[in-house]
């Protein structure tokens, strides 16, 4: 039975990826496929429970929680996916292992510490190390969330991919939080973005230049995106084995085998209570570009890609204190100066949320705090001295560890 399209905001799919490490020094720890043979019984791909499920990723070190049906609401779901944390977290308790939070592990090499998942759909995975060497970071050592956001038919996805496109630049200003990396501050508020931006440099068109092309139309998409995109993979991929609509890469991918655009920008967070309620801000944004509220689709849809990205650049490094000097941008979402810091046009677009549908007073209080006191990367730098050790750093991310367990904020 064909399951039912739903509309546009009807339906919302949360995907996290976490690290596993070892539970005493944090080190990166590949077990992934044992923690799924203790709940399946083999060395399975996907567990469900109820309307949540694990997925393995690419490599060994990494799990997926997600919700398995789209919710038509984000109320409840910090606690759904606080069970499965406290779930996997208590397989992994006698092997030594707890999940990591955050976008990246701060001092994992991935050229010595990489294992590829060998079990079912290997071939995938092997097609992909062979082609791009996914023993790197960009690869093996990121973690986010991927916010899917269901439509139907061409008007739809017209009107969600012309929002969509205007604030991925802005996302990292609010969901940055991976600013360590091979053990050192990278000098990046968002590393992982910085990885992932050219971790298909190889094959440019699978991921763009991360802002998705202004394409509104869904042949339109298929002909000039996707068909390009498996044209010039074929020549490493020549039995087609990754030529799928996943294998785009840009900042936000129109999955139309479940009806949604899926966006891929947003870091993993410290806990689900500020995964979901960064999902819930962007949901409200978009809702409010989608009705015009601010800018008519014409305007949104006549945003090039170059002056979105050249913003985005700006919060992969800076995060919340990024400046934006561009007046049109600043006036797509009714900004009432010509120049703004990131996290001030997030302080602005926040106020704008009240009385919505989609972010509970629990979440509005979670938003409140990230806007007061920075997203998680500058939450970590400030627990940190500039140039910091390793027990330094260890003992930072030790405390992210619990903040995982306990659904709790980092408070540094």
């Amino acid at each position: 039975m064909k399951k039912p399209v739903l509309s546009l905001f009807k339906g919302f799919g949360i995907e996290i990826e976490y690290m596993i490490v070892q539970r005493t020094t944090l080190d990166v720890f590949p077990v992934s496929d044992e923690v799924m043979r203790s709940v399946t019984g083999t060395y399975a791909n996907d567990y469900q429970r109820g309307n949540m499920g694990w997925s393995n990723e690419f490599v060994l070190h990494v799990m997926e929680i997600k919700n398995i049906r789209p919710a038509s609401s984000l109320t409840g779901l910090p606690q759904l996916f606080l069970d499965e944390i406290a779930r996997i977290n208590k397989i992994l308790e006698p092997l030594g292992g707890i999940m990591l939070p955050s976008g990246m592990h701060p001092w994992m090499d991935p050229a010595k510490e990489t294992r590829l998942w060998p079990h079912r759909y290997r071939k995938i995975y092997n097609t992909y190390n062979r082609i791009f060497n996914c023993r790197r970071h960009g690869w093996a050592n990121l973690q986010s969330l991927h916010l899917n956001i269901s439509f139907n038919g061409d008007d739809e996805f017209e009107r969600l991919h012309a929002a969509t496109r205007l604030i991925l630049p802005i996302i990292p200003a609010l969901a940055a939080s991976s600013p360590i990396a091979g053990g050192n501050v990278s000098g990046m508020h968002d590393t992982r973005l910085a990885y992932y931006r050219s971790n298909q440099s190889k094959v440019p068109s699978i991921a763009g230049r991360m802002i998705p092309e202004p394409v509104f139309t869904i042949a339109g998409y298929r002909e000039h995106i996707l068909d390009r995109m498996y044209r010039d993979i074929a020549a490493y991929d020549p039995d087609g084995t990754i030529q799928y609509e996943w294998l785009n890469s840009r900042g936000a991918i129109p999955r139309f085998e479940r009806n949604a655009i899926e966006i891929r920008l947003i870091d993993a967070q410290e806990c689900p209570a500020s995964n979901i309620a960064i999902a819930g801000m962007i949901i409200s944004v978009l809702q409010r570009c989608v009705s015009e509220q601010w800018k008519p689709l014409k305007d949104q849809k006549a945003w090039k890609v170059s002056p979105l990205l050249s913003i985005l650049k700006e919060t992969i490094k800076k995060g919340e204190h990024a400046v934006i000097d561009n007046t049109r941008y600043l006036a797509m979402f009714d900004f009432p100066e010509a120049k703004a810091k990131a996290g001030e046009l997030w302080h602005h677009l926040a106020a704008k949320q009240y009385g919505n549908n989609i972010l509970d007073s629990r979440s509005l209080r979670v938003i409140r705090f990230i806007l007061d006191h920075g997203t998680l990367a500058t939450r970590i730098l400030a627990s940190l001295p500039g140039n910091p050790s390793h027990t330094q750093i260890r003992n930072v991310y030790q405390k992210l560890c619990r903040c995982l367990e306990r659904n709790e904020l980092f408070t540094g």
